[in-house]
């Protein structure tokens, strides 16, 4: 089964799980524009596949007064998107047992970049995306830690905690609309998120969880067989062995409420 979608804006393609994503869908005659503050990285997508394939446009998404004017630009230059996969996310040690260690900026600057953008980012996208007569698509990538969290990176995991319940009410938001909101659980993936440049503390991060190839294969499955949650890998023990009664939860919060089915 082929990916529905056909021009496909993902954000956050620089590397890892981002640009992981940009190449299979390429791969698969999907065309990617592809986001991200590296535009060395972005340019080498697109000598890989060929300007007929892709388009690079860097932008940093943590310039929040930004967004507007880049989902409009987006928008006017490719009327035909139909998918935009919101992926970009850092992950910082957080140890308040040690007060002096926690530097807020950087604290402010994950939940930025993990949280409030990607609210920023459907809101500047969302008027396009509601006025279109097909099916389209708002994937966003938490992780397994939203559901959760270890003790290393508190931060973090409360940021991927924060969007995922803001998910759950989006998709029920959204639910009369043509508008499909999808999430992926990711478990720990080999990816630079670990790498000793962004995390001091960690060695060898690059070793940490996952493949990314196996990743890749077991999301985008998900994705092309239409579900809109797709855990991945360890995510499925969360997932299955209490998201599911907690959503039921949530389902009957909003019958009581008078919102639900």
């Amino acid at each position: 089964m082929p990916f529905p979608y056909k021009k496909v804006v993902v954000i956050g393609a620089t590397s890892g799980i981002g640009e992981a994503f940009a190449n299979r869908l390429i791969d698969d005659g999907t065309f990617v524009i592809a986001v991200g503050r590296r535009k060395e990285n972005l340019e080498a997508l697109v000598q890989k596949h060929g300007h007929d394939k892709c388009q690079a446009v860097p932008f940093d998404i943590t310039k929040l007064e930004s967004i507007p004017h880049f989902a409009t630009n987006i928008v006017n230059t490719h009327p035909d998107v139909d998918c935009i996969i919101l992926n970009s996310g850092i992950q910082r040690k957080t140890d308040f047992s040690d007060p002096d260690s926690i530097d807020l900026d950087s604290v402010q600057l994950e939940v930025n970049t993990n949280y409030t953008a990607h609210l920023a980012l459907t809101k500047a996208f969302l008027p396009f995306l509601q006025k279109k007569s097909t099916e389209t698509a708002l994937v966003y990538i938490t992780s397994n830690l939203a559901l959760v969290p270890i003790l290393r990176c508190s931060n973090y995991c409360a940021s991927k905690a924060a969007l995922h319940q803001w998910i759950l009410c989006l998709r029920e938001q959204l639910k009369k609309t043509k508008v499909k909101v999808i999430e992926i659980f990711p478990p720990a993936v080999q990816t630079e998120l670990h790498d000793e440049k962004h995390q001091p503390d960690i060695k060898n991060g690059r070793q940490i969880g996952m493949p990314l190839d196996e990743f890749t294969e077991e999301a985008y499955s998900g994705l092309v067989s239409g579900k809109d949650q797709i855990p991945v890998g360890m995510s499925k023990r969360a997932f299955d062995g209490f998201e599911v009664k907690r959503q039921e939860a949530f389902a009957h919060m909003l019958k009581i409420m008078g919102s639900g089915p």
